[in-house]
């Protein structure tokens, strides 16, 4: 798709942003309502398309509860980035099925597979006696540092691993906590202790994905 910039013609105001080649839309400042015109050229969004052999193993995910639309349609987003190959619902997480998803997965949840189970606990049963192994993305006294654990993940040929998320205030059920093979921590250096559900899934989910065998703080050289 196209663009332009339209640009406020205020004085004092400046506000410039983007609408589609020829549109109507913004001919009023957004902040100010004074006229608007279009300046610069018209441009291309940009988007990438790469087929990467991932050197990490298969990506599942697990959403326990999680709550917010947006998040979930974010993190099926990503999953189609990602290759993550099936997004396993659980409780009262948002699905594909509500009107309102596609605003944030933006049609990723066409390509990936999904499903829905009342109780997250038993789905994550099910999914270790079906040989996958569950990873939570939490904190707590099992929790390991995420870039720590790289290592142990395998690779494509080994068994898939789900990455388990919790609900954005009380995080993973204790009981499916219990049968995690893992739990991964993604490091914070500011005051916050966590980030962001969907964040944290992007992070975890590229770097098993495709970071194995990467060296962690190589020495500086000049």
């Amino acid at each position: 798709m196209r663009y332009q910039q339209r640009e406020c013609q205020a004085a004092g105001c400046g506000l410039s942003f983007p609408v589609a080649e020829a549109s109507e839309l913004g001919s009023r400042c957004p902040l100010c309502q004074a006229p608007t015109r279009f300046v610069g050229e018209v441009y291309d969004t940009q988007e990438v398309h790469e087929d990467r052999i991932a050197s990490g193993p298969r990506v599942e995910a697990l959403l326990d509860n999680v709550r917010s639309l947006r998040n979930v349609g974010s993190m099926f987003r990503t999953a189609d980035g990602a290759g993550v190959t099936h997004m396993h619902l659980g409780g009262f997480t948002p699905t594909p099925a509500h009107p309102k998803f596609a605003k944030t997965s933006l049609g990723a949840e066409r390509s990936v597979a999904w499903s829905h189970q009342p109780d997250a606990s038993a789905a994550a049963a099910a999914l270790v006696a079906a040989g996958k192994r569950l990873w939570a993305l939490e904190g707590g006294p099992r929790s390991r540092d995420l870039f720590e654990l790289v290592d142990r993940a395998g690779g494509p040929g080994d068994p898939p691993i789900v990455l388990v998320l919790g609900h954005e205030v009380s995080g993973v059920d204790p009981r499916i906590i219990a049968r995690c093979e893992e739990v991964a921590r993604v490091p914070m250096a500011g005051i916050k202790g966590s980030l962001n559900v969907s964040v944290a899934f992007g992070v975890a989910a590229y770097l098993l994905r495709h970071a194995r065998g990467v060296v962690l703080n190589p020495t500086r050289r000049g």
